[in-house]
């Protein structure tokens, strides 16, 4: 019995040396498991997107208007309405704590847009940039091929060059026959 409980003992043993079982460490050929988050996550883009548009509503006409009437219909109401439905009295210190919510959120939201803009302007503006020094690049070489052009036609016969020099040589030779008297055949003798 005491021979069994030293073979098992030898087969829980783990072996030692090359074949030794090492302790496990991540591969750098894998990727990591997901660690669990204690925080929610969220996408950034869809949160800037979202606050572009609570921004873009916040510069209008329509949200002063809706806010006024809010206002006005919580005066009204929190005046003239019976004491029980009150539920904001006299100096409105629920208004104004919803206001200063309102603008507490309102505030960041707007200035996270406007951040977001500024980086569409320099992406954009930087594109501009480049296509402009790409344009003048062009323009440049263009002018120097045309310059190059013009210093190649001036060592090129054109077509009114050679119009006038063949006028020239028509003239020359009607002076010349014209000059000169007729000549005649042996035959005419």
């Amino acid at each position: 019995m005491a021979e069994r409980e030293g073979a098992r003992e030898g087969r829980d043993r783990s072996p030692a040396g090359a074949t030794a079982t090492r302790p496990r460490t991540p591969r750098l050929d894998q990727p990591r498991p997901p660690r669990r988050r204690v925080l929610p996550e969220w996408d950034p883009e869809a949160f800037g997107r979202l606050s572009e548009r609570i921004a873009r509503f916040l510069g209008t006409g329509r949200f002063i208007v809706w806010m006024t009437v809010v206002i006005i219909v919580w005066v009204v109401w929190n005046v003239a309405a019976p004491d029980v439905v009150r539920f904001d009295s006299y100096p409105f210190i629920f208004l104004t704590l919803m206001l200063s919510l309102q603008a507490s959120y309102a505030a960041p939201l707007i200035l996270l847009a406007q951040n977001r803009q500024d980086d569409r302007d320099r992406v954009n503006l930087e594109q501009d940039r480049k296509q402009n020094e790409r344009s003048i690049a062009d323009t440049e070489y263009l002018t120097r091929e045309i310059a190059a052009l013009r210093a190649g036609l001036g060592e090129v016969a054109t077509r009114d060059w050679i119009r006038s020099e063949l006028q020239d040589l028509v003239r020359e030779l009607e002076t010349e026959r014209t000059s000169r008297p007729p000549v005649r055949d042996a035959d005419d003798r």
